[in-house]
């Protein structure tokens, strides 16, 4: 890879228009003052960043559960997951990946499987890091199930600024790690349900990127602990 092609990354379909309207709007602001043309070319190189979709390097192994999300490990709790998920009453621990403005957006899956389960609620725009996001906020969840029948539940869930969850799966869609089944527009956090018995490979606090870390493997019970230095 040259320098060139590592800055400029591929671009998700979904921010076509977002760029666009913020190219014509900065053309506009031109007209009008000379340092708004300026302000609204950062905007629009801003917007185009957001909706970067780099390639990715999947780790390849089934015992693997893959980031769905670039970001940073926000809060690993044990929960009780939400009904419609289909992955029973009893607590489970769940991995949060929050995704500030700059991070990219695109959410890939965790797991090979098929999509079993996907509901969208709405709710309100509390900021995403915040835990009661998890119930309040507006979210869209799917359930991917392997073959083994081992499911990951994922929770797209919209944040203070985020206010579009996108999927482009449905129920019955065959995924394989690291394939794209969403993004979230503006910042916003996703939920990781993991199987029963398997805890996370990562710790707070810990940077993640989508299609590449490993939350978690699935014959491995530990928790992982780390410290800041």
């Amino acid at each position: 890879m040259n320098l060139l092609d590592s800055v400029i990354l591929p671009m998700h379909p979904e921010g076509q228009k977002f760029v666009a309207s913020f190219a014509i709007a900065t053309f506009v602001l031109g007209l009008i003052w000379d340092p708004l043309f300026w302000i609204g070319v950062g905007l629009t190189v801003w917007c185009y960043y957001f909706f970067r979709d780099p390639v990715r390097v999947v780790p390849q192994s089934e015992g693997f559960v893959i980031s769905p999300a670039d970001g940073v490990v926000s809060l690993i709790q044990d929960v009780t997951p939400p009904p419609e998920m289909g992955l029973g009453d009893e607590p489970l621990t769940r991995v949060s990946v929050f995704m500030n403005v700059f991070n990219c957006h695109v959410n890939r899956a965790c797991i090979d499987g098929t999509v079993t389960s996907v509901s969208y609620h709405h709710g309100k725009f509390l900021n995403a890091s915040l835990d009661k996001a998890s119930e309040h906020n507006e979210r869209n969840s799917i359930t991917i199930t392997r073959t083994d029948g081992i499911k990951i539940g994922i929770t797209q869930i919209a944040g203070l600024v985020a206010r579009r969850i996108v999927c482009f799966v449905n129920e019955g869609a065959e995924l394989t790690a690291g394939d794209r089944f969403g993004l979230i527009r503006f910042g916003s956090r996703l939920d990781i349900y993991l199987p029963k018995d398997v805890g996370p490979a990562v710790c707070l606090g810990q940077k993640t990127v989508a299609g590449e870390t490993i939350l978690a493997h699935l014959d491995q019970a530990d928790a992982r602990t780390g410290i800041s230095k």
